[in-house]
């Protein structure tokens, strides 16, 4: 008997699954919560097999539910280029880009030039700035797509990955010994700000701000030149950094997601196209837990 997939409900899962809620996923989809649970019922009983913990405030996939997802953005990205392939191009398409300091080194490679490839018929104007600045931009209806950083326990985005937050130290380094404790942080609105700050109150241990003004390059060069520590997420630890261990008697820092973010109600395929790229280049580099916290 042949049995076909209905891609509403591939779509409906791939929408829960980033979102960890059923009603964000409804609000995403135009739908009720009610019938985004239907949607998730129907592809379980199809397919024989639970894809959520609900155990949990926040859904989780189960390890079926990992497999599926890979599998499912797949398929959906074969059914948009089907689609692009017969409909034919968006003409003259503009996508507005919001990517934090830190990511752009480390992530902008693997996102932006196999996109443009694919798509030469979208533009992409890129934004760089501190993820609480992009997340203002991004409710002000001047970023079509953002990809932010946010704490990983009150994260509001589609999480692409969960990273550690790691304190970094120049090469054989002393400044992470000193007190007050030498700080260099981008800027005043680095996301990271509020979360050392916190942390380094609960230990007890004073601080002292080195450096602070909006440039990536900068701060990185007070660390190596050790007149400061910095706090950085694993997968954009520059190579001449160390990172501090356990016993370097600084405390350890929350979890932090990379979430996606798109100008609700957008209606554009473009924006849609560089969502589902970005989505798939993160599953395909790191599958949500190559540098993930534990």
């Amino acid at each position: 008997m042949i049995r076909n997939l209905d891609i509403s409900l591939l779509r409906a899962f791939v929408t829960v699954a980033g979102t960890g809620n059923m009603t964000m996923a409804a609000n995403r989809l135009a739908l009720t919560q009610g019938a985004v649970s239907q949607q998730i019922k129907r592809l379980e009983d199809m397919l024989q097999t639970a894809l959520f913990d609900r155990a949990q405030r926040k859904l989780r996939l189960t390890r079926q539910g990992e497999r599926l997802l890979g599998l499912s953005y797949r398929f959906l990205q074969l059914n948009d280029e089907i689609i692009a392939e017969m409909v034919g191009p968006a003409v003259g398409s503009r996508v507005r880009l919001g990517i934090p300091y830190d990511l752009v080194g480390p992530w902008l490679p693997m996102l932006l030039p196999g996109f443009s490839e694919a798509n030469p018929h979208i533009e992409i104007d890129l934004v760089c700035a501190a993820s609480t600045d992009l997340a203002a931009q991004l409710d002000r209806g001047q970023l079509d797509v953002a990809i932010i950083e946010e704490p990983a326990d009150t994260a509001a985005g589609e999480c692409l990955c969960v990273e550690r937050l790691l304190w970094l130290g120049g090469p054989n380094g002393k400044a992470h010994g000193k007190r007050p404790l030498p700080l260099s942080i981008v800027s005043q609105a680095c996301v990271f700000r509020p979360a050392a700050h916190a942390a380094l109150k609960q230990a007890g241990i004073d601080w002292r701000v080195v450096f602070e003004n909006g440039n990536m390059e900068a701060t990185m060069t007070t660390v190596r030149a050790d007149l400061a520590v910095t706090p950085s997420l694993a997968s954009v630890v520059p190579p001449d950094l160390d990172i501090l261990p356990a016993d370097a008697g600084l405390p350890e820092l929350p979890n932090f997601a990379i979430s996606l973010f798109m100008r609700e109600n957008h209606g554009d395929r473009a924006v849609d196209e560089l969502a589902g790229h970005i989505r798939r280049v993160f599953v395909n580099r790191s599958r949500y837990s190559a540098i993930a916290a534990e």
